[in-house]
């Protein structure tokens, strides 16, 4: 699994947080997402692209 982040999209809505926590976290400072886990494992992947569903702003990319 391959995940790929767009700042530029990114508004800090934090929803991938609240789905995928052990992967995904917010900078203090503005809010973006930060990658935690660049290479989940295997039982993340279902919370892994349910955040990527729920990003507003299609910040998010999961690819195999």
């Amino acid at each position: 699994m391959r995940i790929d982040i767009d700042l530029d999209k990114c508004c800090g809505a934090g929803q991938c947080v609240l789905a995928a926590p052990e992967t995904f976290d917010q900078r203090d400072e503005d809010g973006l997402v930060v990658l935690l886990d660049a290479d989940p494992p295997a039982a993340h992947a279902a919370r892994v692209r349910e955040a990527a569903a729920l990003c507003p702003a299609l910040a998010i990319e999961v690819s195999e």
